[in-house]
């Protein structure tokens, strides 16, 4: 499995810009949007999700842009039997739900 590829089909999805050698010492995660620092991870039937993976999301974006939150997407199953998941704290989705009621 390619995941650079699939990374930056995931990241064009989505409009945000992936970052140059991702995980390799030049900018941790492995994209961004104007909100959030990303980072994708794949797997075909489950993922496990525990401190030290959201810690690691975390410590990425605030080496990467201390103004932007952090972002992990789980893109579970392949091809056209995806499901994608995205996990941001609670408060940001609050910060979220809020400013959605001012579009309305």
């Amino acid at each position: 499995m390619d995941y650079n590829k699939r990374e930056k089909a995931e990241a064009k999805k989505m409009g945000a810009n992936l970052h140059k050698n991702s995980g390799r010492g030049m900018k941790k995660a492995d994209g961004s949007t104007e909100t959030f620092v990303i980072d994708w991870k794949f797997a075909k039937k489950s993922f496990t999700l525990n401190k030290d993976v959201w810690a690691k999301v975390v410590t990425d974006t605030l080496m990467s842009d201390r103004e932007k939150n952090p972002c992990l997407i789980i893109v579970l199953g392949e091809g056209s039997q995806t499901v994608r998941l995205a996990i941001v704290e609670q408060a940001v989705l609050e910060e979220l739900d809020t400013n959605s009621h001012d579009v309305v």
